[in-house]
């Protein structure tokens, strides 16, 4: 039941009309041939190298955008099923059925089981060797858990933080020396294999350099997110929590639902937000597959109030006879899950709409249909911009990209190579009128690029030509750029301040 709501829930609304730009560059580069993403991956987003080779497998079926996304909504199903069978494992049945249902619902899942990227499906994997990380810990083998865990961290390799929040389960049950000895060749040989991903990865960091120092707020956005975005939804689910953990342990060397989904919930998002007040690492997406956790501590809290519910009850009947629980309770849960949907349904709705990603690359192409001509040049600022035209080429067909000197594909790129300033300059100095996709803040002086080439491309729109006509789009816009006849001396470029 989990996974076919989850499976439902992910289709709804699957084909937004357009993709936001980590789609647009997993949709592009999964169309290159293996060679040309092997290529890729030697500069850049090696991190997700695994994951653009299932693509290429999936598109070469067919390359649309709801077949890009249906990866991630069928790895999204299979962890609302993980999730269930591990609800049902460390405590019964019912507490399985509602951690299933907890998970499928919350929006952050469906947010990501809609995302042609690689984040669901590492929470796939993780919540799969979290699953064989209890089996193991009660005796079962360790090589499947050391083998899944192994391809989750090819898949991104902030997975590897799951191995620390399963290091503070085994610590929580009290674990035998044996046990500790298989999690830990586990973990080295899941190590090992990480390495050369490590190695590789480090070299493309500057990729990261985007991001921020999280702070108390990123932490309590992201417990929200967990737990429910609706208030209603939040505090019910966080009292519930709550109460999930007065058992965090057990019998001696036995898991708890407590003592497994606390540390998955906690452990990676906090190291991963530790380490970023050095070096600036944390994105809430690297840590998605710790939303595994939080429906097990909901569901854990919610089986000891069903328990006490059922004592209450015994005490007042005859004989002491115990509730029927099966299905009466089970469904009264389900039922809850249901109203959860309910205060949260408009969230899940603007959810679908385009206008809940940053951007909308479908949008601003249909812009550049109805402005653009065969013959137009056409500049992109910040080159980024030029995933609009690899991603939507119709529009651009006959125009002239009247800065780039070789493409993205065959350069081994994301989105191909620039001239350098002076031939930039000189490119420029022949036209009389440019279209500019771009991108607003930028060409509003709002921040100046590290990048000298971008910088150039805006000292020279705003010193040689004047901005005309525009089509906005979000933060994009289509914007044409004519040479005033008066054009000598220029005026001075506004002062931008720095981001």
């Amino acid at each position: 039941m989990p996974a076919a709501v989850m499976l439902a829930l992910g289709l709804w609304r699957l084909d937004r009309g357009g993709m936001w730009r980590d789609e647009a560059v997993s949709f592009q580069v999964g169309r290159r041939t293996v060679p040309q993403i092997w290529h890729l991956l030697h500069d850049v987003d090696a991190v997700h190298g695994l994951y653009y080779l299932l693509l290429h497998a999936v598109l070469a079926v067919h390359p649309g955008e709801v077949v890009l996304r249906l990866p991630s909504v069928c790895a999204a199903a299979a962890t609302a099923a993980l999730v269930a069978e591990l609800g049902r494992r460390l405590i019964r049945p019912r507490a399985g059925l509602w951690a299933g249902l907890l998970y499928a619902v919350t929006p952050m899942a469906g947010h990501y089981a809609q995302e042609g990227r690689s984040y669901a499906l590492v929470a796939a994997g993780a919540t799969a060797a979290t699953l064989l990380f209890v089996q193991a810990v009660r005796g079962g083998p360790w090589r499947a858990y050391g083998m899944v865990l192994a391809l989750t961290c090819w898949l991104h390799e902030f997975a590897v933080l799951l191995l620390l929040a399963h290091a503070v389960s085994l610590a929580l049950a009290r674990a035998g020396r044996r046990v500790w000895r298989g999690w830990g060749c586990a973990a080295a040989a899941v190590v090992l294999a990480l390495l050369p991903m490590v190695l590789v990865s480090r070299g493309q960091s500057a990729q990261l350099a985007w991001l921020r120092t999280p702070t108390a707020e990123t932490a309590g956005g992201l417990l929200r997110r967990f737990l429910g975005p609706a208030d209603s939804v939040y505090w019910v689910c966080l009292a519930l929590a709550c109460v999930g953990l007065l058992r965090l342990t057990g019998r001696r060397g036995e898991p708890t639902c407590a003592g497994v989904g606390l540390p998955l919930m906690v452990v990676p998002p906090l190291v991963l937000m530790l380490v970023s007040q050095a070096s600036p690492l944390y994105v809430d997406r690297y840590v998605l597959y710790a939303l595994s956790g939080a429906p097990l501590l909901v569901a854990c809290g919610a089986e000891r109030v069903a328990g006490a519910v059922e004592r209450l009850w015994a005490l007042g009947r005859p004989g002491g006879r115990r509730l029927r629980s099966s299905p009466a309770l089970a469904l009264l849960g389900a039922a809850a899950v249901a109203l959860a949907v309910v205060h949260q349904f408009p969230l899940l709705r603007a959810d679908r709409e385009p206008g809940a990603r940053a951007d909308d690359l479908g949008a601003v192409s249909r812009a550049a249909g109805r402005e653009l001509a065969a013959g137009d040049a056409v500049v992109f600022v910040p080159a980024a911009m030029r995933n609009v035209a690899l991603t939507y080429p119709r529009p651009f067909r006959g125009t002239r990209d009247v800065l780039r000197v070789a493409g993205a594909a065959e350069s081994g790129t994301l989105y191909g190579r620039e001239a350098g300033v002076a031939d930039l300059r000189r490119r420029l100095a022949g036209l009389d009128r440019v279209w500019v996709v771009g991108d607003r803040r930028l060409l509003g002086a709002r921040w100046v690029p590290r990048n000298p080439v971008e910088r150039a491309k805006l000292a020279v729109l705003w010193q040689q030509f004047t901005g005309r006509e525009e089509a906005v789009r979000g933060v994009a816009t289509v914007r044409l750029y004519v040479r005033p006849v008066s054009a000598w001396p220029p005026s001075a470029p506004p002062r931008p301040g720095r981001r």
